[in-house]
């Protein structure tokens, strides 16, 4: 069965702690983000070895296999939107993003499906690739400027911590 689409606007984290996870973006600098990301890959892979991996706890949320699938994938789109910003920002206006609905990919890709072992070891590659690609920017580049489809602008700065939350946010989805 489907999960009903999250559709509410997160970056509201980038100006006040998650009360949900306790992620405070004012409170994480940049160069944190990378080593932040690598841990997220790690806790995965020990959530993704338990038994029962593919068991939703109720009929409104994802399995601990669905939300490795969708944090791997988010390490993914990060890396790729963030090579948007920094080699796409030479009209004025932020590159827009491609659109991602991290719901119908869920359902399109068969997250629950997936072998276990193997979205633990593309979620570690994903998230070093992610990891390296934040530690790459140098400062003087960190206020380039990216636009989802929906209007929401980040600078890399920004998205970096956007990013991070939604993965920690996920590692406190699957505590246990």
């Amino acid at each position: 069965m489907p999960i009903v689409p999250d559709v509410k606007d997160w970056t509201w984290v980038l100006s006040r702690p998650c009360p949900e996870c306790g992620f405070d973006a004012a409170a994480t600098a940049y160069e944190a983000v990378p080593a932040l990301i690598r841990e997220t890959a790690v806790r995965f892979a020990a959530v993704l070895d338990r038994p029962g991996v593919r068991a939703r706890p109720d009929e409104s949320t994802w399995s601990e296999l669905e939300y490795g699938a969708h944090v791997r994938d988010v390490c993914r789109m990060s890396d790729t939107r963030l090579g948007l910003m920094l080699t796409d920002n030479s009209e004025g206006e932020p590159p827009r993003f491609p659109n991602w609905d991290q719901d119908a990919a869920a359902v399109t890709d068969r997250y629950n499906e997936q072998d276990p072992a193997v979205v633990a070891v593309q979620l570690a590659e994903a998230a070093e690739r992610a990891a390296l690609a934040f530690e790459s920017v140098p400062p003087e580049r960190r206020g380039l400027r990216g636009a989802r489809s929906d209007g929401a602008e980040f600078t890399v700065e920004s998205f970096a911590r956007y990013i991070l939350h939604d993965l920690l946010h996920h590692v406190h989805d699957v505590r246990g």
